[in-house]
This record gives C-alpha cells, structure tokens and sequence, in this order.
C-alpha cells in the first residue's frame, strides 16, 4: 500500500508528497545565503538541485517540471522525485536494530567515488576552504551564534571550554591544513550527509539532498564531509559504525590523516547541529533543547580527544621507559620517539662512557634537539608523540615544554622508577640479547643517577608493577 500524500514546508520550499512521487516548489524568497527571487532564479536552482543530487542519486532526481497556470503560461518550476519509503532512512534501519553495516559502507565507496570525480581544476579555485583562517572563520560564526544560549540552552562553561579548544587545535595545526590542500583534499562533495536523507534499498543505498545552494559551503576537505554522516552515527549510537566508515573512506581514498583532525570535524558538525538545535528550541519546538545539549556534549568529547599531546616518558636505563612509552603508544595510537633512535646513527664500536663521546653533554644536547626537531614536525600536522628519553636534565625538559607551547599542545610528563637491582638486571638482559637500541650500561645508570636533576613536574610510574597497573596509572 502507498504511503498518504502530505506536505512539507521549509525555509526555502514547499515539498509535496503524492503517491510514489515528490515536488518540491522553491518559495521566492531571498535569505541572503539563497536568492529565489525570481522565476528564472528558481528554475536555475531546481535545475542545480537536480544535477548535483543525481551524482549519487540519479534513479530519485527525475528532472525539473514546468508549473503552467491557467493561463496556460509557465509560471513556476518544479524538482520532480521518486518517493523515497521513510521506513527504509537510515535513521529508521538504526533504530529498528538492523544490520547497515554493508549499506554504509557502500555509502562509504559512493561518497568517496564523489570525491574522486571533482574536477582538478576547482580544487585550486576553491582552496581556500580549507586553509585554518577559513576553519576557524566557520567556528566563529557558530560560537557567535551560541553564545546567546549560554545558561539557558547551553551550561556556559562548556561553551567556554569548546571555544578553547578550538582555538588552541588551529593556532597550532596551520602546516596541517596547507599539507591536506597541497595533497589535493578539498574537493566537492556532499555538504550535508546525514542518516535522514539515505534510503537504504533493496538495490542499494541512495544518498539524497546534497547541498545545493552553496559552492562556499558544499566544497572543503573530504574529511569534513564525511565528518558528518559520523557525527550523525554517533548520535544515533553507533560511535562504531562511525570510526568504520571513515576508515572505509579512507581505505578507498587511499587518504591518510591524523585522529585529532577526525575528531576535530566530527566537533564541528556537532557543534553546527547543537546550534540548528537550540535555534529550533527558540523558535518553539522544546525538545530540541535537549537535543541540542547533547550535540555540544558530543563536539566537547571530541575536542578534548583531538587536543595534541606531548608524553615525556623519561627515567634511568633499565626503569621499563620504553616498554612503557611503546604500551602508551600501542593504546593511545600515539608516535614514539626515542633517543636510543636517535643516537643509533651516531654510533660506532668504540667503548662508551658516561660524559664522554656520544654521551658527552654537547652530543647529547644533539640529540635532544633532533629528538624535539622530530616531534614538532610531528605535533604541527596534528600527530601526539611519545618522547621516550631519560629526561635527566631540567633545562631539556624545559624546551620540550616550550616547544609544545608554541606547537599549541599539551605536555603529561611521566618518570619510571623501579629498585636498583631490577633495573640493573633488565639492562643486563637487553644487552645479553643484543636487540634493543638502547647502549646503557649498569655503570653508565650510576653515574646518570647521580646527576639526574629535580622533576617534581611528573607523575611517578613504579614500573616494577605489572605492565597493565602501569598504563592504567
């Protein structure tokens, strides 16, 4: 049995449902950000509509109709659809408990063969929508919108606290964001993929209403379009089927990318989605207060997961620095650095001794600064690292802060400790096996102990303790 006809009204259009087809009227309105003015405006715009959308949707989007009056004249133009069932939206799928994972990820492929297909030429031209000024522009104009909801829609200190980070992910992620234009990332793509306009077929997804009324908005950075179906998942309760389908658009974009930028764009439509929300709670509909809350919750745990971070692992030969440094690594998906690394390419058979060579104070103060060198390039285009070093000195610590301070990053800083005599037997058997990268010696430990400065900044990790105890520390 058909679905009953009914009638939709928007900002911008008058959307008519009968039997197994849609028409969608624009109203002749001029918002600003659309113009519908005229008759030749509208048709051009029902004309735009129907050509963008039948990029991934062409058996929906039939064609533009001629509205003819009484007169027999035409005096309108129609966007003329095939009927979509609403039980089979996405939303709906999700909600009944179905099984989409393949749906998605065949969404995943169709967006990402959308993404593929912008033309070469317009990603110059329209570039510019993915350089940090024009990120951070965007949050501002959200932040402008939403401060007038703080402490009736939104808890203030939250927006306070949302607005920070932004602010201190772009102020040092610029190399970033020119590194995702030069790769050729900003392309054209959806502008709006949300689980309400995908109908899940028996012959496949059809993803429907792209945004048509802005190149400014529908162009920009491939991960900032799928961000948003994420987002929606999210919502809905699949934070796992979101993670999966960026990484299928990843996969068959063969794109790389750090979490923190991933979480950075999930914010963002969170964000823009709390806003449309306490918008509509403004303008009567209640329930959408709490919807809104929960969206800005949301973009607020994504932010903090985004927030780029420095792990100073430091501590004696032998204290499980690097066991520990590798853990966090594999848990937190973090890079790690280390000096044993670093210094490998300076070695020779000579013998080693503590203050002299490769461990004399201006050899190690290289080796530092080429550790600190790697990190930076590391954290500018968003990536947490591990720095994995015995941090003995104060003043070295020192620069790793400073160097995380003008990288906008924060800075955990961890020192391992364990009795003298494991510590001394770990090192015997890592040089028994011959297989780690690190030269000290029990003899060189001694001599670093003496000498190791004051680091009442770290938190203190007993690595005698089972590994587990460890990381959860």
């Amino acid at each position: 049995m058909s679905e009953p006809g009914s009638v939709v009204e928007t900002h911008t259009a008058v959307v008519v449902f009968i039997g197994d087809r849609v028409y969608k009227l624009k109203k002749p309105v001029d918002l600003g950000f659309v113009d519908f003015s005229t008759v030749a405006a509208r048709r051009q715009a029902c004309q735009r509509e129907v050509d963008l959308n039948r990029r991934l949707a062409p058996d929906v989007y039939l064609g533009v109709a001629d509205l003819v009056g009484v007169d027999g004249e035409v005096c309108d133009h129609l966007v003329v659809m095939r009927r979509m069932p609403t039980d089979r939206r996405l939303t709906a799928c999700i909600e009944r408990g179905e099984d989409v994972t393949d749906a998605v990820r065949t969404v995943a492929r169709d967006v990402a063969a959308l993404h593929e297909a912008s033309d070469p030429a317009s990603e110059r031209a329209w570039s510019h929508v993915g350089t940090v000024e024009r990120v951070r522009a965007n949050w501002d104009d959200n932040f402008t919108a939403m401060r007038p909801f703080a402490g009736r829609v939104f808890a203030a200190d939250t927006l306070a606290d949302v607005e920070r980070r932004v602010r201190r992910y772009l102020d040092g992620r610029r190399l970033l964001f020119e590194r995702r234009i030069r790769e050729g990332r900003i392309r054209d793509g959806h502008g709006d993929l949300q689980a309400d306009d995908i109908f899940l077929l028996e012959d496949g997804p059809r993803v429907l209403d792209c945004l048509e009324f802005s190149d400014e908005l529908r162009w920009g950075d491939v991960l900032n379009d799928v961000a948003f179906l994420a987002m929606d998942l999210e919502r809905l309760g699949r934070a796992d089927l979101a993670g999966r389908f960026l990484d299928w658009h990843r996969e068959f974009t063969a794109d790389t990318w750090p979490s923190s930028l991933a979480d950075h764009y999930i914010a963002y439509r969170a964000h823009v989605r709390a806003k449309v929300s306490a918008i509509r709670f403004e303008q009567g509909d209640p329930g959408a207060a709490t919807l809104a809350a929960r969206m800005l919750d949301i973009a607020a745990a994504h932010l903090a997961q985004a927030q780029v971070r420095v792990v100073l692992v430091g501590g004696l030969p032998g204290t499980g620095k690097s066991t520990l440094s590798n853990s966090l690594g594999d848990r937190l998906a973090l890079t790690v650095l280390r000096t044993d690394e670093v210094r490998a390419g300076a070695r020779s058979t000579d013998p080693i001794s503590y203050g002299e060579g490769r461990y004399a104070p201006e050899s190690i103060d290289e080796t530092y600064d080429a550790l600190l060198a790697q990190a930076r390039t590391l954290l500018e285009v968003g990536e947490s690292v591990v720095l994995d070093a015995s941090w003995s000195s104060a003043p070295r610590r020192e620069l790793a802060r400073e160097m995380a301070e003008a990288t906008s990053s924060d800075v955990i800083e961890l020192r391992c400790e364990s009795p003298l005599e494991v510590a001394v037997a770990r090192i015997e058997a890592r040089r028994g096996a011959g297989v780690d990268a690190s030269e000290a010696t029990p003899e060189i430990a001694r001599q670093m102990a003496r000498r190791f400065d004051s680091w009442a900044e770290a938190a203190t990790i007993d690595t005698s303790r089972p590994l587990d105890e460890c990381i959860e520390r």
